[in-house]
């Protein structure tokens, strides 16, 4: 008997947001900022400056929605 198997968009959205967030946060570590810091002020503010341009960062955090990365935070947080 052949099983169903089951896609989820939402699974694979959150696995690309993480690995959007590591490089971003690999960016900061590599240029000396503290990248909770920084991931925070820009999560607050949405001021982009809050993040590197090294290694395009600055770039790849716009990709990401905020809302979106700040639900999964919790999300994390709590069920941990």
């Amino acid at each position: 008997m052949d099983e169903t198997m089951t896609f989820s968009i939402e699974q694979d959205h959150e696995e690309e947001m993480k690995a959007l967030v590591q490089i971003v946060y690999d960016a900061l570590k590599e240029k000396g900022y503290n990248p909770v810091n920084q991931l925070v002020g820009y999560i607050l503010s949405e001021d982009p400056t809050y993040i590197t341009t090294h290694n395009s960062a600055r770039s790849i955090i716009r990709k990401i929605d905020r809302d979106d990365l700040l639900a999964e935070l919790v999300k994390n947080y709590v069920s941990q």
